[in-house]
């Protein structure tokens, strides 16, 4: 059997400060270094498997999602060896894509989201598989 792709899920907190702690008793890991991605307006933390976000905008599509929806389970996150060549893809299956063009990500990798509309309702990131050098 195949290992799935996921690379990580990302949860949506208000507060890192109040979110670190807890996914580092869960998961057993210690928490990263704080990583800003101004782009998406999140400072990003990862604890083993799980990305928290809080937002550094109150505009930002992670502070609107929190708004309507409240913390919790943002997106799944699925690791591609060539991420332009699964955008490409995607798109010749007419699967709706937010970003048609790569963009940087948390941990100095590439990412490009699909649209939930597209996907089953859950919102997916594609992350390439190498950080660009």
């Amino acid at each position: 059997m195949n290992e799935i792709p996921l690379d990580h899920v990302a949860v949506a907190v208000h507060s890192l400060r109040d979110a670190v702690p807890l996914y580092e008793l869960l998961t057993g890991h210690r928490g990263s270094p704080l990583e800003l991605i101004s782009d998406q307006g999140v400072n990003v933390v990862f604890v083993g498997p799980v990305e928290l976000l809080e937002p550094t905008d109150s505009h930002g599509p992670v502070a609107r999602f929190l708004d309507r929806r409240g913390p919790g389970l943002h997106h799944v996150a699925l690791r591609v060896p060539d991420l332009r060549a699964a955008l490409h893809r995607l798109e010749e299956h007419d699967i709706a894509i937010i970003d048609r063009e790569p963009r940087p990500g948390a941990r100095g990798r590439q990412v490009a989201f699909l649209h939930p509309r597209g996907t089953g309702g859950v919102l997916i990131e594609l992350v390439e598989a190498q950080p660009q050098r």
